[in-house]
């Protein structure tokens, strides 16, 4: 029987292990899930919410159980707790607009005799293919809102992180949602693939890498199917000379090495306004120095390993690679168990950095960030959109005409102003370039989760 092993990045053990599915099973979780839909489809939106609430209160109940699961499986440091302040806004918020975000439109211009709207008819079957860095965050971002609108949901969460579609499955059983409307599945690459190319599902949203968002569509090539891909990112921030510096800093930083930089939307690179570069540098690179790296089971560790050795080497790399090209490094931190094929590692700062290295341009994912110095808005925007992502990017001014004004230019799915690393379920999800396509959360991510379906009736003959 082949089996997913979750590998500890704590301590290398392996901490939990679970059966892949049968084909057999694949399959007959498929039927379920389509044979529930047409009656979920049925329940009124008020009443799924309630079921959503529900949800939303049994997995808080598992909250202490949670923090220290995700410590193990990912290494987020339990200080932090869970991730369940975002959880609970984004399905509060996503419940509380349902009914007005699937309600008929009415054609703007009546005419007499006839009535005209177009509803909004759920999918049919979503898939959600789950991320590791933030498995309950990024996974609530489409389970509620497509059960909401009245899909069903096939969970394959990823393999470091499988526990949480079991905390997920537990907690729509402890709030009595009906079979098959929510399933959780263990696939393995080749399972997944053949579920999508089958024609059995209407809609997958994958959160990951660059190429496995092409893996997916090119699985789902031919079916028709709907697709929601958020992929890579480069986050950029632009410091103006106006800016606020102490909080900028503070922000920054958290922003770069909050979860060991495992963000989707983390700060990956720093632009600078030459007339505050120096006291930025120097006051980021302070506050970076008083992180403490260890283990995440320790309430005094505030940076735990990387969830993968694999993802620390490629940032030992990315860094040798900067030096070499004539990097400075500020940090350099000794930690314990920071080494090759180890997934412990210390944050780190660079200057004298540019584009001409791979830091600077390609996904890091983890604890190192560049800061560059500018000379204005020119070389700051140019620098922004020298990437081929797009997932967010943060200004730090006190003007926010100014603000917006850079905003408009920037290659970017949200502009942040004096925050970052941040999402707001109130506003859409998305992003450009190879950070990929659809939306998420807002009203307008009900209508990347439904088909419209119009109505022309002839009421008078």
């Amino acid at each position: 029987m082949e089996t997913v092993r979750i590998k500890s990045p704590v301590d290398g053990s392996v901490y939990a292990e679970r059966p892949v599915a049968t084909d057999a099973q694949v399959a007959a979780a498929v039927e379920r899930a389509r044979g529930a839909q047409a009656e979920w489809a049925r329940v009124p939106v008020a009443e799924r919410g309630t079921y959503m609430l529900g949800m939303l209160e049994a997995l808080t109940a598992m909250s202490e159980e949670i923090v220290t699961e995700l410590a193990w499986q990912m290494g987020r440091p339990v200080r932090y707790g869970g991730e369940f302040g975002g959880v609970r806004e984004r399905t509060q918020y996503m419940v509380e607009i349902a009914e007005q975000a699937l309600k008929p439109v009415m054609a703007s211009n009546p005419k007499e005799g006839f009535r005209r709207y177009v509803k909004r008819e759920p999918l049919g079957v979503v898939m959600v293919i789950a991320p590791w860095n933030y498995p309950y965050l990024t996974a609530v971002n489409t389970i509620v809102p497509a059960l909401m609108a009245g899909s069903t949901v096939i969970l394959k969460h990823a393999a470091q992180t499988l526990l949480a579609g079991e905390r997920f499955a537990r907690a729509f059983e402890t709030a009595g949602l009906p079979k098959g409307v929510f399933q959780n599945v263990v696939l393995n690459h080749a399972q997944t693939e053949r579920l999508l190319g089958s024609g059995r599902i209407d809609h997958v949203n994958f959160t990951g890498s660059v190429a496995g968002g092409r893996a997916i569509e090119q699985a789902a090539a031919g079916t028709f199917m709907t697709l929601g891909l958020e992929l890579g990112g480069k986050d950029p921030a632009y410091v103006l000379p106006d800016a606020k510096l102490d909080h900028a800093i503070a922000n920054l930083v958290d922003g770069a090495f909050y979860n060991s930089g495992q963000c989707c939307c983390g700060i990956e690179r720093v632009y600078v306004h030459e007339t505050v570069y120096d006291d930025f540098v120097e006051g980021f690179v302070a506050e970076t120095k008083s992180y403490i790296v260890g283990n995440p089971l320790e309430n005094s560790t505030t940076m735990g390993p990387m969830a993968q050795a694999r993802f620390a080497d490629l940032i030992r790399e990315q860094k040798a690679e900067a030096l070499r090209k004539g990097a400075t490094a500020h940090v350099g931190m000794a930690v314990e168990g920071d080494r090759p094929g180890s997934p412990y590692l210390a944050p780190e700062v660079l200057t004298r950095v540019d584009h001409q290295m791979s830091v600077m341009r390609e996904e890091s994912f983890g604890p190192i960030v560049g800061i560059m110095k500018v000379r204005d808005d020119e070389e700051a925007i140019a620098l922004m959109n020298d990437s081929p992502y797009g997932l967010t990017a943060s200004i730090w001014t006190g003007d926010t005409e100014h603000a917006e004004a850079i905003g408009d230019r920037v290659e970017t799915g949200t502009v942040f102003m004096n925050r970052c690393d941040y999402l707001d379920p109130a506003l859409v999800w998305t992003g450009v370039k190879d950070t990929g396509k659809g939306a998420a959360l807002s009203a307008i991510g009900y209508d990347n989760l439904t088909r419209p379906k119009s109505f022309h009736l002839r009421e008078k003959i």
